[in-house]
């Protein structure tokens, strides 16, 4: 029995490691700017090579990992870019920000009802702090490193949805493809982001971000005849994003999709 036990927390204790220093690939920088600091993980492909270029895929958390740890915003995403079958496969700079805990992606007012949450995407108005250094970090990113330009990519969860939306807004002409997960923004942006490829998810049964946010974002984005995929999730709650990380074409999809000309 003591042998079994032992044996137990061998192997638990590395898996753990093992985990942890998967987590590790993931090099922990910092972008400062104006005496604010964005903390961000970046991770390079594997057999990395200067000559080369690289897809780029930018990932943004959701609320509960804000902070300034660096580590809080891998909890959700982060492993799924270190599977050995995404790594070889699709080559990829890959980049983790974190947002401040006083600060929020996107320009959006949480209001509460008698029923449920409201949110109240503000459009033409200042992006946040924390928008305005992603922004630049996108930028940094782009400029310092072997990036393909025509295969720029963003995705997110929750909070990182609704940035995913605002991010691709606020710079038109740059991403090749974008995958909000129960995210949402103002419906009246959809013009403005009709040249990127779209893969939307959402849970029905959301009582955090109510699916009708996609719903009508995927519905104006098609009336400006976008390129949109929507999958709704009958039985997801807010945590959507494992039935939309265990998608097996996610990848497949994402990786060939290719900036539209404007």
């Amino acid at each position: 029995m003591l042998k079994k036990t032992f044996s137990f927390i061998f192997f638990l204790s590395l898996s753990l490691l093992v985990s942890a220093q998967d987590l590790s690939l993931f090099q922990k920088k910092w972008l400062v700017q104006g005496g604010d600091t964005l903390p961000y993980r970046l991770l390079l492909p594997d057999n990395y090579d200067h000559t080369k270029k690289y897809p780029v895929v930018f990932f943004l958390h959701g609320a509960g990992e804000r902070g300034n740890d660096n580590e809080k915003q891998m909890v959700h995403g982060a492993k799924m870019f270190l599977r050995d079958s995404i790594r070889n496969k699709y080559p990829a700079i890959v980049v983790f920000p974190q947002c401040s805990s006083n600060s929020y992606w996107s320009n959006v007012l949480r209001l509460h009802d008698e029923n449920r949450r409201v949110f109240h995407f503000v459009k033409d108005e200042q992006p946040t702090r924390y928008m305005e250094l992603l922004t630049q970090l996108v930028g940094y990113v782009l400029g310092t490193y072997p990036v393909n330009k025509e295969q720029v990519y963003v995705g997110g969860l929750s909070m990182g949805g609704m940035g995913t939306f605002e991010l691709v807004y606020r710079n038109p002409g740059l991403f090749a493809a974008a995958f909000p997960i129960c995210g949402g923004a103002n419906t009246k942006t959809a013009k403005q982001m009709k040249n990127v490829n779209w893969w939307i998810f959402h849970g029905a049964k959301d009582d955090v971000v109510p699916p009708f946010y996609s719903d009508k974002m995927v519905e104006s984005l098609k009336k400006e005849k976008a390129n949109v995929k929507f999958t709704l999730y009958p039985e997801a709650n807010h945590n959507s994003w494992d039935p939309a990380f265990a998608e097996p074409k996610l990848f497949e999809w994402l990786f060939m999709q290719v900036k539209a000309s404007n």
